[in-house]
């Protein structure tokens, strides 16, 4: 469960199941502390956000435990996705999101 306590983000989902019908499709959509929506996240699907306040607080709470030797990290500009980020400058990223692998070589699931 993904949900935005201050601020607001722009979420995006990537559906990386093989066997889904949406195996490499991406939804994504505003969360705010105004709209107070929250998003459920299910397993074998990537997950990113971009902030569009000044700063923003996220709230997750996850399945299982965080193990960040097996956090992996899709290149965020991929073009096989085209992700109609909401861009309105460069986007100041995080070494993690910096070093993404493109999506033909990320791991998928069954």
């Amino acid at each position: 469960m993904v949900r935005v306590v201050t601020g607001e983000v722009f979420d995006v989902a990537v559906d990386l199941r093989k066997s889904s019908p949406t195996f490499g499709k991406w939804i994504g959509f505003a969360l705010s502390a105004a709209n107070m929506l929250m998003a459920w996240i299910p397993p074998g699907f990537a997950h990113g956000f971009l902030t569009l306040s000044e700063s923003a607080e996220v709230l997750y709470k996850t399945t299982d435990y965080w193990y960040p030797e097996h956090e992996r990290t899709l290149l965020w500009n991929d073009p096989t996705f085209d992700i109609a980020w909401p861009l309105i400058d460069k986007p100041i990223l995080a070494p993690k999101d910096l070093a993404g692998i493109a999506f033909r070589d990320a791991e998928t699931y069954a």
